[in-house]
């Protein structure tokens, strides 16, 4: 029976353990030399750095209330890993699955400094500048998300692979971050409460389905990234959020429902969105 004991059990299994996991494991394999290009970590990084900015430009305007905006932007810049390595895998083949991978190992400690400093700074609580700040950096250096990621470039500056029985142990928990996280949001999200957050869940997807790409593909002419790299660049853009963003958003006590919100309408949006780059760009 799933009940909010549960619920609660499972998120901070997720946010501590589950997660963690995954984002060490996929981080800390030694990449192969794939000759990632460097157009490509730079178009898709600029993209995901114009979006995060852009949604503040937003948050400031709209004057949306500190609570909703750690979930909001989050929901305008974070991917879901895992329908992307799914449809490169089925569009492109293995080979470009390695190089989203080693480009996911660079994107994911970037949005997650992103992430934690918003949830942090737009807590709602009347801190100082001061205090913000110092809360900042200790919520950064002590979230468990940034350490694994941390841990997991450290460990993969070593070239070796994880022993057997490590790497199945972190498989079996990796497998499990996706349906948890999913379990959570799903236990805990009403249809009212997302038709309470409709608006802006649909204002963070506009951001993540037409500013991301079109950003994107701007970069892209701009940086005259080549074909196949082009079209991962492109799937990436055209990717749902992630489930993580609920999770950080219950924990960081940011607004879960809107980040749930925002996490299921993406999803359902996704199905159009992939579509069209699928036709357009690969």
């Amino acid at each position: 029976m799933i009940d909010d004991a549960f619920l609660q059990v499972s998120d901070r299994l997720v946010y501590f353990i589950f997660f963690p996991a995954l984002l060490f494991w996929k981080i800390g394999k030694p990449a192969p030399s794939l000759g990632l290009d460097a157009n490509l970590v730079t178009v898709t990084t600029g993209a995901v750095i114009i979006v995060f900015v852009l949604s503040l430009v937003f948050v400031y305007a709209a004057r949306v209330p500190d609570r909703d905006v750690g979930a909001f932007c989050q929901g305008c810049f974070r991917f879901n890993t895992y329908i992307g390595i799914a449809v490169i895998l089925a569009v492109l083949g293995e080979s470009a699955v390695r190089v989203f991978g080693v480009l996911v190992g660079i994107l994911i400690p970037l949005i997650n400094v992103m992430a934690v400093s918003t949830l942090i700074w737009f807590s709602g609580e009347s801190y100082s500048w001061s205090e913000r700040l110092r809360m900042l950096v200790i919520s950064i250096i002590s979230n468990p998300l940034i350490i694994a990621c941390a841990l997991g470039m450290a460990y993969s500056q070593l070239r070796m692979p994880f022993p057997v029985f490590i790497d199945n142990t972190l498989a079996f928990m990796s497998m499990l971050a996706l349906p948890m996280a999913l379990i959570s949001i799903g236990g805990s999200l009403t249809l009212a409460k997302l038709g309470g957050h409709l608006r802006l869940a649909l204002v963070a997807t506009v951001f993540k389905f037409v500013v991301m790409p079109v950003t994107g593909y701007l970069l892209i002419k701009l940086f005259n990234v080549p074909g196949t790299a082009a079209c991962i660049a492109m799937i990436y853009f055209a990717l749902p959020t992630s489930p993580a963003n609920y999770i950080l958003s219950q924990q960081l006590h940011s607004n879960p429902d809107l980040a749930g919100s925002a996490i299921i309408l993406s999803t359902i949006l996704s199905i159009v969105s992939i579509s069209v780059v699928l036709l357009l760009f690969c």
